[in-house]
């Protein structure tokens, strides 16, 4: 425990640990910050981020600024007189008249091994880009894009099978254990704040739906790791007889062919050739069904093979 008073601003589920670690080390936690509530599911039935749940379960009060740089808000915060902000994934920028507030700094829980990988999506390219090793790094935050001078580290591998909800799950707990370290390292001031090397910097962009349309004109590898890092949104997928076809989990084969075409469509396999090497699909989902193993989606839906998928970039029309 630190002894500070700390404002914690996060969103979703991610951020979870962190706040849950700062409840357990008994910090003096005066407002937690979240995003509004949003609208979700068939009924659109307006639902609070999984930071406000575990806060008001704790009686911590809640605020959901639309934006945060509005001058009210910023007036409140600073009334609140904190010596800490904890960023873990809040959703919006925060400005220069917010981050000056807390005399120890604002601190984001950024999910990479900064310089790399700056932006929304870090673990999601860092599997797309077939990383072998990713990290969390605690910063302390500057009005750039995940540009300030950096506090602690830690690395982790990636398994060349695992996929983003795998992914995010450990490094949520890596990155609250790191906070808590990074709060002890400044509170006894042996933690001495490093510049980033802007020359080694990578983005990684918020995701867009587009990024899941598969090109079959790729090696094996490389769709294999896009289908891993985006299995959970926008998830990837192919066109076959003209309707998307989401692919959650692969393997690599060996087989060969023409980009796009099937293959094995039997006895529960189902190969696809890419450019180099094959993909060999195990779970996928058409539109308004169920995620099916590819057992089970080839008994109801049988394939031809030697039909080809894809039809919206170079991974071949369907014939």
């Amino acid at each position: 425990m630190t002894g500070w008073r700390v404002i914690f601003m996060g969103t979703p589920e991610f951020a979870c640990p962190t706040l849950q670690v700062l409840i357990d080390r008994g910090e003096d936690l005066v407002a937690v910050v979240t995003q509004p509530d949003r609208p979700k599911g068939r009924g659109q039935k307006l639902m609070p981020p999984p930071v406000k749940e575990l806060a008001l379960h704790h009686g911590i009060p809640v605020r959901q600024p639309l934006k945060v740089r509005e001058p009210a808000f910023i007036e409140s915060i600073l009334q609140l007189k904190p010596d800490v902000i904890v960023v873990v994934a809040f959703g919006q920028i925060l400005p220069k008249a917010l981050l000056e507030i807390p005399p120890h700094g604002c601190i984001n829980v950024h999910a990479s091994l900064l310089p790399r990988y700056r932006g929304a999506a870090p673990l999601n390219w860092s599997i797309v880009n077939g990383e072998r090793e990713t990290g969390v790094t605690t910063m302390l935050m500057d009005v750039g894009l995940d540009t300030g001078p950096m506090l602690l580290s830690r690395s982790t591998p990636i398994d060349e099978d695992e996929n983003i909800t795998s992914l995010h799950d450990r490094m949520s707990v890596m990155g609250a254990q790191l906070l808590a370290e990074t709060l002890d390292g400044l509170h006894t001031a042996s933690i001495s704040p490093r510049e980033q090397d802007n020359a080694l910097s990578c983005y990684a962009p918020m995701l867009k739906k587009e990024d899941g349309l598969i090109d079959w004109c790729r090696d094996a590898r490389a769709i294999h790791n896009q289908v891993r890092g985006l299995s959970v949104w926008p998830v990837a997928y192919t066109l076959m007889d003209g309707q998307a076809l989401k692919i959650y989990r692969t393997r690599v084969g060996t087989g060969n062919g023409q980009p796009g075409t099937v293959l094995r469509a039997a006895k529960g396999t189902f190969e696809v050739a890419c450019l180099t090497g094959s993909l060999i699909i195990e779970e996928l989902q058409t539109a308004g069904k169920k995620r099916l193993d590819s057992a089970s989606f080839l008994a109801g839906c049988p394939v031809l093979e030697g039909s080809r998928l894809g039809g919206e970039t170079g991974g071949g029309d369907r014939q």
